[in-house]
This record gives C-alpha cells, structure tokens and sequence, in this order.
C-alpha cells in the first residue's frame, strides 16, 4: 500500500489526511488554497482500517479538542529545499507562541525573505501538524492562511493567543 488517504470529520469538517507508505504527507481542507490535484491523494481508505491513518485522524481530533499540544506523527513532506527549511522552522515553534515571517527570515539569515517565506509557509502541504498557524504578521497581526483565517483563528485560540487583527498576506 502506498499513496493513500482518509477524509475524516473534524470540528472543521472533513479534513483529507494523505499518507504514503509509512509517513503522512499531506493534511487538507475542502478549500485549501494550495490543495493539490486529489489523484495525487491515491485511494481512500477508512482511517479505522489504516494504522497511521488511524493515528493520525486521533491525534488531530484530540489536539482540536484542547486535548494534545502536539502530534507524534512520521511525515515526510515533499517541497523545495527553502520551504523544507522554513517548514523546520514551524515545526520548532512551542504551542502556545508564534512567530512572524519576518523573524522566520531572520531566522534563516536574511530578514528580506519575509515574502518567499510567507509563500513557503502557505505550500505547507502539513498543516497543523507542522504548525503553519502560528506564523502571524507583523505586530501579531492575523494574516493569510491555506485553510482560511477562520480556521487560523480558531487554531490560535485553541492555543491560548488572541491574535490582534487581519490582514491578507497571499
């Protein structure tokens, strides 16, 4: 069994859960700005009838119902080596904070990446899992989000943070 995926009901609705063989790969909404084509997604499966699909589709229902601040998860994300760094990056920021993109640059060695960044940030193919919801922008403002910033917001909620405005970056 390789590419595969499960469309499990979250708070959000359903949520498409990609896995190939050992390693979940992608995490996506009905509406995902940069959901990719769904033959991509492989064959579905029911997550009860898939270990990590299973595990996977547990771990977020859980970490949405304030009951887990991370996910134990294998991922293997395919992306260029920039948004492999940047996705590091997200992975490293502590539930509960955020980060601005200016300051993943910065991060990463220049301050004037903020824009390649911010679009690194939005082709996370793992989102929540790899928490792309906590980049914000400056001064903490609400801002673009694959998922929509209504599921941004609820996510920074969820981890205690009262994000201070909106505004789209992408």
């Amino acid at each position: 069994m390789s590419t595969r995926h499960a469309v499990v009901q979250t708070v959000f609705g359903e949520v498409t859960i990609v896995a190939d063989r050992d390693a979940v790969v992608g995490l996506y909404y009905p509406q995902h700005w940069t959901n990719p084509d769904r033959t991509a997604f492989g064959r579905q499966v029911d997550a009860d009838d898939d270990v990590l699909l299973g595990t996977a589709r547990a771990q977020l229902v859980a970490y949405l119902a304030g009951e887990r601040t991370s996910f134990d998860l294998p991922t293997a994300a395919t992306g260029t080596g920039f948004e492999q760094r940047v996705w590091q990056v997200l992975a490293a920021i502590p539930y509960g904070e955020t980060m601005s993109y200016g300051e993943i640059a910065e991060s990463l060695g220049d301050r004037n990446l903020a824009r390649i960044v911010g679009r690194a940030v939005g082709h996370n193919p793992l989102s929540i899992v790899v928490p792309c919801h906590r980049v914000v922008g400056r001064d903490g403002k609400l801002t673009g989000y694959a998922g929509g910033l209504a599921r941004k917001h609820f996510l920074l909620e969820l981890e205690g943070l009262a994000p201070v405005g909106t505004d789209r970056l992408f």
